[in-house]
């Protein structure tokens, strides 16, 4: 069951996207390594920045670097570019500015909101996570277990590592408060049918939490259209500086009170931001969601605001990391003793981003991404914070996975230089 946000890319686009004027826009896509260019297929750890981002945060430090509030010039300044760049990841979630939220990160976000929600819960209250999901979104809210809340844990379907919805609506119950669950998994790629899923949260009567962390740099988020109650995503995911947003419906946010200093106001949505934030990294987060509706704008030239661009974006690059998609993944099954995680099916692509894991063999991943990053080839091995999933499929112990992760930069060459690579490993 696909995603409203998903379906929107289905849209088809005016024409293919413009690999080339893409890559000039990110500097270190230049790198080389042994004298063979560096192929980053390790996005999902973090893209790499175009050089709006890298211009923005510069530019904030020659003309804003100032606390917020002052009665003087670049405090002004460094207001002016919050408000921007809050209109701007408003327009990302589809929402309005007060509802988006800056913070450290996902991780630490998602540690302070589990904490307000739980001052509301009792003992013997549940909260339901899944198996399939980064450790961020299970810690949290494991640790108010120390308080009597009850953790319920949603299971997979091993043979496509999917989550078992079955699974899911018998851990749902009268009791559940709140159900946490992942837009995308980082490790294996599967998409969650997240507007089901929220659904069914609410007609429980619980609160619904996305992390859209690893579906933000693939697809289109409308939290509108999903009504979900919050959602956290990481800019340096999607192109972006290393923090982490927050979207909260207003009422939410008004909801729950936040651990904060006294002084701190209670207006949205500064209740929820302890402390001075690194404002140089709100600058490249509004920076990069202008790159992403810059790149839509070139697709769609009648885009008329940046929301429609965005989703012009997301379009072209859909298409894009489908192709790449497809040209790995029917090039990794025919590697001998080589085990593919999740879906393969092209049929089945909607249902799935371009992240994928593999095994070769008995062979650690470890030494693999070695022998992959000594030829100039980036990727990821062990658990990436998803060690539920991968204690659950058994390789835990054994070194975890080999993550790929393709993104809009990626080209079919850097793709075939993979293959041939594992080909070269496997032998």
């Amino acid at each position: 069951m696909s995603t409203p946000a998903l379906q929107e890319t289905g849209k088809s686009t005016s024409k293919p996207l413009d690999s080339a004027w893409v890559r000039a826009q990110f500097p270190s896509l230049k790198s080389q390594v042994n004298g063979q260019a560096a192929a980053f297929l390790d996005g999902p750890a973090g893209t790499q920045v175009p050089k709006q981002v890298i211009e923005a945060v510069q530019n904030y430090f020659l003309t804003a670097n100032a606390n917020t509030c002052g009665a003087f010039a670049t405090s002004r300044a460094n207001d002016a570019m919050i408000a921007s760049a809050r209109a701007a990841m408003a327009d990302f979630f589809h929402c309005d500015p007060d509802e988006v939220v800056f913070g450290q990160n996902m991780t630490t976000i998602t540690f302070a909101l589990a904490r307000a929600i739980g001052r509301a819960l009792t003992a013997g209250d549940e909260i339901v996570v899944t198996t399939l999901d980064h450790d961020a979104n299970v810690a949290p809210w494991r640790a108010l277990e120390e308080k009597g809340i009850v953790i319920r844990q949603v299971d997979i379907r091993e043979a496509d590592c999917t989550l078992d919805l079955d699974d899911l609506k018998r851990k749902i119950t009268a009791k559940t408060k709140l159900v946490a669950v992942g837009y995308a998994s980082n490790a294996v790629g599967t998409i969650n049918p997240v507007a089901q899923i929220t659904k069914l949260a609410h007609e429980a009567g619980a609160l619904m939490f996305i992390d859209a962390v690893h579906y933000a740099p693939h697809g289109p988020i409308d939290v509108r259209a999903l009504d979900c109650d919050f959602m956290v995503c990481s800019p340096y995911k999607f192109f972006g500086p290393h923090m982490g947003t927050l979207y909260g419906k207003r009422e939410r946010l008004l909801q729950f009170k936040p651990y904060k200093v006294r002084p701190a106001t209670d207006a949205l949505p500064d209740r929820w931001e302890t402390g001075t934030q690194v404002q140089e990294l709100i600058a490249g987060t509004g920076a990069a969601v202008d790159y992403l509706a810059e790149l839509g704008r070139r697709h769609d030239p009648t885009a008329a605001d940046r929301r429609s661009a965005l989703l012009a974006a997301y379009r072209a690059t859909r298409q894009h990391e489908t192709a790449l998609l497809a040209r790995l993944i029917e090039g990794l099954v025919t590697i001998p003793k080589l085990r593919f995680f999740g879906i393969s099916d092209p049929n089945r692509f909607h249902e799935r981003c371009s992240t994928v894991s593999i095994r070769v063999g008995d062979r650690n991943p470890t030494e693999i991404a070695k022998f992959l990053g000594d030829r100039g080839i980036f990727t990821w091995d062990g658990n990436y914070y998803a060690l539920n999933l991968t204690e659950r499929l058994g390789v835990e112990k054994s070194g975890g996975l080999l993550r790929i992760g393709l993104v809009h930069y990626n080209t079919a060459e850097e793709v075939d230089r993979l293959l041939s690579a594992l080909r070269e490993f496997a032998r």
